[in-house]
């Protein structure tokens, strides 16, 4: 299978040139550079290489970072934190591809070939090969073949540093952080095959920028000295949740990719114990230092006035349940506290019994993890049955806390299957055994399902280090990488996932729906953890990413219920994002199949609404030439000044005290005349804004002519053509959107059989119920659950008996514009003095100004579009009454 790639995805393209616009006035880079291989005698070869070479000021940049942050609604930066550039991106909407993509871009707009990738572990490195490989024909078929070398550093290949520094072409270095963050690293030590240099100051001679994948995880001074030790051009920050945000040029957050549809939807199937007070139950939660000595926290069933009730304490040694419970009999022999040891996380009852912290005596833990395995696999072959047709191979994965659960192994080092391995053939075997899955089971239960952990020496599994990453760990993350399309390729049986929790960041499979968390203690997993190995957007078998929201659904099998897994999972988001995702997750149970009337398709009424509308259209723009630039002029006449590139000088005070070596700024200067910058190049202007414009020559001189700002090109070349090419654009879309022209494709229509060839199901606040049949086309209509303006339009549409006919127009149902797709909203047939077919669109304001700009460009191409159907009348709406 070959993974495919969309190149033209909006919130990409955006992030993307969040961080282009952040250098505009560079000119394009030529960096070449020589320094000496010698010792300290001064004898020794010379070397030359090709570096990045930054020549925009800083205070171009400030002014460049405030104009980004404005465009993508961001607080705007009184002051530069240093060359370093936060781009947030959730968790699955190709955080990767977007910095992979944008080393392509800054070669291709500035010329810098240097870049490093700094992983924080084996698995986010494994990630990064991974995706540098499926991605090299992609970006190659869209960046004309141009050459680039990817590498990733070992200890064992230093002399590779050389190439890096030396080649002219587009050079990508993956590094892990632990390879050179001590002294003692092969990296900062001298060495003969590099005539006595250090491996990193090639490096740091090329000033490559440096991109920090998930830097949350190296924001200690050990780790941030050694990254600003690369010598960096500039810093890039990509993760879905920093910890510090340095400079904030772009932010896509939980909420906006789960509205946009851009993740899997998430649901919880929750599995546990209710009414259960009939045993001994106690739960170790934590330890604390009280007054008295150590002290434990641990959840405990208590005697309260009306019922048993299941309670948080704190106890310490000698306090017995019994006492504790208010005298329940279950704790009444042997649950006095003998001793408890914080560090070794456990406590000793006078029975015996130990109990480790996050673990569970008397409740019902077997049972629950067994039924949480059923429930997983039940769902696995409900999803398996309804997209095996469409391509679509169904993944599901446990993470667990002991390998030994799963596989273990005897004395005479035979493998035997744990009580994992055991309970899910015996559960496997008896759906396969159903004959609704005959069509599916065609692999016995032994064939479908391995596990993925660290193994030693011997090849036996074992727990993985959690904290500290061994050479076991980055085995088995490469041979999960390496396996990522031989699991999507649905001859493979393999199908389920055992593997250890402390698999994080870096490990993704998009075909991953289900994920069964079963712990034997209470899992610490954080929830945008555990759901992030399954948000990604699955592909079918020929590799194409599939965005229906129908298919894409992740169920997460948790034992907790799934009110306690929202509030944790939206409190994480709050906490770590700033943002509000109330209301977002749903309850599986919640899930509705939409039922589509019997014999729609015969209904007169609706045969009448889609007859009028049933025909696709192309479309052709013409706009005037002169207004064009008449427009385009008087924008660039009013920007604001090109400042020219300058050399400053920052003075700073080192104070050293109890607080720490602070560098406080007390002054600045700039060079003038004494050191004069050298020549810019004048590059050919009309040249490059038609090539971003596609406008003629003549148009683009002319526009350049009239705006009066010819003598900027002078001041800073690039500078001013970047941001006339901004304006210019701005303008030819608005234009060719005020002109544009439909006409009907002859023998083209929208296919009236996709309504019922297309299986949906929605959630039940996504969702209005109909309540009068006879004027619509199915038993629900899908909603925006956020939209109140589209629950009330559908609901006018039943109470208001002059509406004969109405449906939510499908999201295939689509009209092609110069700016994408757009799907609007409604049709229906109204009856007054005579029959009138609309199309509505549902809008919360109809202020232009209040609308997103390709919002309201859309709906002018709608309404052009309409005006090719002269039974059909289009309007933009707030209500059903404004139609009328």
């Amino acid at each position: 299978m070959k993974l495919h790639f969309d190149a033209n995805q909006d919130y990409q393209l955006q992030a993307i040139q969040a961080v282009l616009g952040l250098f505009e006035g560079q000119p394009l880079n030529k960096g070449e550079f020589e320094f000496s291989l010698g010792g300290s005698n001064g004898l020794g070869l010379k070397f030359s290489g090709v570096r990045n070479d930054l020549a925009v000021s800083e205070e171009q940049v400030l002014k460049n970072l405030q104009e980004v942050q404005k465009t993508n609604g961001l607080a705007a930066s009184e002051k530069l934190e240093g060359l370093n550039f936060s781009v947030e991106m959730e968790t699955g909407t190709g955080k990767t591809y977007v910095y992979l993509r944008a080393i392509y871009e800054l070669n291709k707009r500035y010329g810098f070939k240097k870049f490093v990738i700094v992983a924080p572990s084996i698995a986010i490195k494994e990630g990064v090969l991974k995706n540098l490989e499926i991605t090299a024909g992609h970006f190659q078929t869209i960046y004309d073949k141009i050459p680039v070398t990817y590498q990733v550093y070992s200890a064992e290949r230093v002399s590779s540093l050389r190439s890096f520094a030396d080649s002219n072409a587009i050079q990508i270095l993956v590094i892990n952080i632990d390879s050179f963050t001590k002294d003692e690293n092969v990296i900062s030590k001298p060495n003969d095959k590099l005539n006595g240099k250090k491996p990193v100051e090639f490096i740091q001679a090329a000033r490559p920028i440096v991109i920090v994948d998930e830097p949350q995880n190296m924001e200690t001074d050990i780790r941030k000295r050694a990254i600003a030790n690369l010598n960096p051009a500039f810093t890039l920050r990509y993760s879905a949740t920093h910890k510090n945000l340095y400079n904030l040029i772009y932010k896509l957050d939980p909420v906006q990719a789960y509205d946009l549809g851009l993740v899997k939807q998430i649901e919880v199937d929750s599995v546990f114990a209710s009414n259960d007070r009939n045993r001994a139950f106690i739960q170790i939660e934590d330890f604390k230092t009280a007054k008295k000595g150590l002290a434990v926290k641990l959840k405990i069933d208590v005697n309260a006035k009306n019922a048993v009730e299941r309670k948080i304490l704190t106890a310490k040694n000698g306090d017995d349940l019994y006492a504790l419970s208010n005298k329940r009999d279950v704790y009444k022999d042997g649950y006095i506290i003998n001793n408890i040891d914080a560090r070794e996380g456990c406590v000793e009852f006078s029975n015996g019994d130990v109990l480790y912290k996050g673990q569970t005596h008397g409740g019902l833990n077997d049972r629950i993890m067994k039924y949480q395995m059923e429930k997983a696999i039940e769902e696995h072959f409900k999803k398996e049955l309804k997209l095996t047709a469409k391509g679509v191979k169904v993944l599901s994965l446990f993470f667990i806390d002991r390998v030994d659960n799963y596989r273990h192994y005897t004395e005479q080092g035979t493998t035997q299957k744990g009580k994992f391995a055991g309970w899910f053939e015996e559960i496997y075997t008896r759906f396969r055994q159903k004959p609704m899955y005959a069509p599916i089971a065609g692999h016995p239960a032994d064939k479908v399902h391995n596990g993925y952990f660290a193994q030693d020496k011997k090849g036996v599994l074992k727990d993985s280090s959690e904290g500290r990453e061994t050479k076991a760990d980055d085995d088995v993350y490469q041979l999960i990488m390496k396996d990522k399309e031989r699991l999507l390729d649905i001859s493979e049986p393999l199908k389920f996932i055992f593997s250890h929790s402390a698999l994080r960041e870096g490990w993704d499979n998009p075909n991953v729906f289900q994920i069964c968390t079963l712990n034997e203690t209470r899992s610490e997993m954080k929830k945008r953890q555990e759901i992030g190995r399954g948000l990604r957007l699955c592909v079918d078998q020929s590799g194409m990413r599939l965005r229906d929201k129908n298919i894409n659904r992740l169920t997460v099998i948790a034992n907790e219920s799934y009110e306690d897994f929202a509030k944790r999972l939206q409190t994480e988001i709050e906490d770590e994002c700033g943002v509000n995702f109330e209301g977002r997750i749903k309850n599986k149970r919640d899930r509705v199949k939409i039922k589509f009337r019997k014999g729609f398709e015969l209904d007169p009424k609706f045969l009448e609404l889609w007859e009028k509308i049933k025909q696709k259209t192309t479309y052709r723009v013409k706009y005037d030439t002169a207004e064009l630039i008449k427009i385009s002029a008087r924008k660039i006449k009013a920007m604001p000044e090109v400042q020219k590139p300058v050399i400053r000088a920052v003075r700073a005070e080192i104070t050293m005290g109890r607080n720490g070596v602070v560098a406080g700024v007390s002054g600045e200067t700039f060079a003038g005349d004494a050191y004069p910058l050298p020549k810019m190049e004048i590059p050919d202007v009309a040249g490059y804004i038609q090539s971003k414009t596609e406008l003629t020559r003549a148009t683009v001189l002319e526009i350049l002519k009239k705006s009066g700002r010819l003598s900027d090109i002078m001041v800073n070349p690039q500078l001013f053509l970047d941001l006339a090419v901004n304006e210019i654009r701005s303008v030819l879309h608005e234009l060719m959107i005020d002109g544009i022209k439909y006409e009907k494709i002859a023998g083209q229509e929208y296919a009236m059989m996709l309504f019922s060839d297309q299986e949906i199901e929605a959630y039940t606040d996504n969702l209005h119920k109909i309540t009068k049949a006879e004027k619509t086309i199915a038993d629900h209509i899908v909603i925006d659950s956020m939209s109140k303006v589209e629950k009330k339009f559908a609901e006018d549409c039943e109470r208001n008996d002059n509406v004969e006919f109405f449906i939510k127009l499908p999201g295939w149902f689509t009209i092609q514009t110069p700016i994408g797709e757009y799907n609007p909203d409604w049709a229906l047939i109204y009856k007054n003095e005579s029959r009138i077919c609309f199309v509505a669109e549902t809008k919360s304001t109809l202020d232009q100004s209040k609308q997103r700009p390709h919002e309201s460009m859309k709906i002018k191409c709608g309404k052009a579009h309409f005006r090719e159907f002269p039974e059909v009348k289009y309007k933009d709406v707030k209500e059903l009454s404004e139609l009328l």
